[in-house]
């Protein structure tokens, strides 16, 4: 081989190398590597002329239409102080990395989202002192308040149709009740059920003096302690109470709350009658008073599949009142 020819066969080695490095570790790499992984894309997206957008941009741009804000909490002429709600965003890059470790498409029927929560900038605690009578009405679930001052024949029945529904829900205890059933009030408990605070001797509140209306939350507030109840939530008998009444509670670092819906069970009423009164008037937030009478007992199961059939979840007054999202039920479930 002449000098020539092998002074020309080393710079095209030596070129070969360049070209290998360059695309290896240089500049070119992020070419190379664009060329050879690809980010997936659908044929479903193609414009005319227009290339194809990155499954990170569609996710971006899809992320604006899907998005929800927050609701801020407000006080409202009718139902006075309403808690806020909970926006979500699409997390971009969760959800980019979701879809392509498992190389769905954007066109795919199950994308894979990922959310994330945004709290709303206005919470019930930064609201001046107002009862609550209901929760966010963006928020499609429903609490039962159970509130107890007298006897336990019928709550058993009552546990037993929550049980087998699976269904959490609060019992406010009057204080004179709970020092006299606190086998019971520890059998609710145990089953999950929220406990909270009903005044002691039932009087109507707004009759009592500032240090009555403290001394009958002070000392139920002590009975639940000592259940091991970390208590957030007074409501007070019959509904009764003035300004005082909601400034005593918040001493104690309790909310004042009432109903949107009340079964009116105490009147002995049908149960089928008040079925259909659920049926037809829960909404989302609805905050529905019952107590543990004959009516109940036998309405409660209806009541339940009733808020239900409406695509509504059921849980306590504390996750009602949350700003946490949920989504809404499947009918029945």
């Amino acid at each position: 081989m002449s000098k020539s020819s092998s002074f020309r066969l080393a710079s095209l080695l030596v070129c070969l190398c360049a070209i290998w490095f360059a695309g290896t570790y240089g500049p070119l790499a992020p070419f190379v590597q664009a060329v050879k992984h690809p980010e997936p894309q659908s044929a479903a997206f193609r414009t005319e002329g227009q290339p194809l957008p990155s499954l990170r941009e569609w996710i971006r741009s899809e992320a604006a239409k899907r998005n929800i804000p927050p609701s801020d909490a407000i006080i409202d002429r009718v139902w006075k102080a309403i808690p806020g709600y909970n926006g979500r965003v699409i997390d971009v890059e969760a959800t980019y990395a979701k879809a392509k470790a498992i190389g769905l498409m954007p066109d795919s029927a199950d994308f894979p989202w990922v959310y994330k929560e945004v709290p709303p900038a206005v919470g019930l605690e930064n609201l001046p002192l107002h009862p609550i009578y209901r929760g966010n009405p963006a928020k499609p679930m429903v609490a039962f308040m159970i509130n107890v001052a007298w006897g336990d024949e019928y709550l058993p029945s009552i546990l037993d149709a929550l049980a087998s529904e699976n269904v959490k829900a609060t019992f406010f205890l009057d204080g004179s009740w709970l020092s006299k059933h606190e086998d019971t009030a520890k059998e609710i408990l145990a089953r999950g059920h929220e406990l909270s605070n009903h005044a002691y001797s039932h009087p109507n509140m707004s009759a009592l003096s500032n240090a009555r209306q403290r001394q009958e939350i002070a000392k139920t507030e002590a009975l639940l302690k000592k259940l091991g109840v970390r208590n957030v939530w007074f409501a007070p008998p019959s509904g009764d109470y003035d300004a005082r009444t909601v400034k005593a509670a918040s001493e104690f670092g309790l909310r004042t709350v009432l109903w949107t819906l009340d079964t009116l069970d105490w009147q002995n009423p049908p149960a089928s009658a008040v079925v259909s009164k659920i049926a037809q008037r829960a909404g989302r937030g609805y905050l529905i008073l019952m107590h543990p009478t004959a009516t109940s007992q036998h309405a409660l199961k209806g009541m339940i599949r009733s808020v239900k059939a409406k695509g509504y979840r059921i849980g306590t007054v504390s996750e009602t009142l949350s700003p946490d999202r949920v989504e809404s039920a499947p009918p029945g479930v």
